[in-house]
């Protein structure tokens, strides 16, 4: 399959708005003499996080960039080859300047959980080819196609997710924003 044309994939960019972090302000002390408040909530676990929405479309801009990059098994730069989770914490860095983990498992694990259903293009993908959840990953790219490195037929290629090997094996989504 091949990727969107490169007017395409520079409209989509352009129409992506950096989005500001938004701080949350401090509750109110209790006044004196009022109830003991209630124990709070457990806080939220810190997910990785790219700084802005718009680095999500620049993943896929990167990831679009790597097609063809030749298979290798614990390989994470194009002059060398790259295997799935490799070329996933290439793009981040390149793109935000941050580093994750060199494993599908650990990457899974400090990124943000989302529903297949919800998934935007940068956001990642997760199948269990192994036996074991989260085994190999891509990033997705929209309309259903996701791009990753599969150690077979080589090089870093575009699938569906649809696919029914994919299909079959896809076991979670995770996305790049923390909220």
């Amino acid at each position: 399959m091949n990727p969107p044309p490169v007017a395409q994939r520079l409209a989509v960019l352009a129409v992506s708005v950096i989005l500001a972090a938004c701080a949350t302000p401090r509750p109110a002390p209790p006044p004196a003499g009022s109830a003991p408040a209630a124990r709070p909530a457990p806080a939220a676990t810190n997910y990785f996080s790219v700084h802005h929405e718009a680095q999500r479309q620049e993943v896929v801009l990167f990831a679009l960039g790597l097609l063809d990059v030749g298979y290798r098994f614990g390989g994470r730069n194009p002059e060398a080859g790259m295997d799935c989770s490799g070329m996933v914490s290439y793009i981040v860095e390149q793109v935000s300047g941050q580093r994750l983990p060199h494993n599908a498992a650990q990457i899974a694990a400090s990124t943000r959980p989302i529903n297949v259903g919800e998934l935007h293009p940068g956001d990642l993908v997760f199948f269990n080819t192994l036996n074991r959840r989260h085994s190999h990953m891509g990033v997705y790219i929209g309309d259903g196609r996701f791009i990753h490195a599969p150690s077979s037929r080589g090089s870093i290629r575009i699938d569906r997710l649809d696919n029914p090997y994919f299909a079959q094996r896809i076991d979670g989504a995770r996305s790049l924003l923390s909220n």
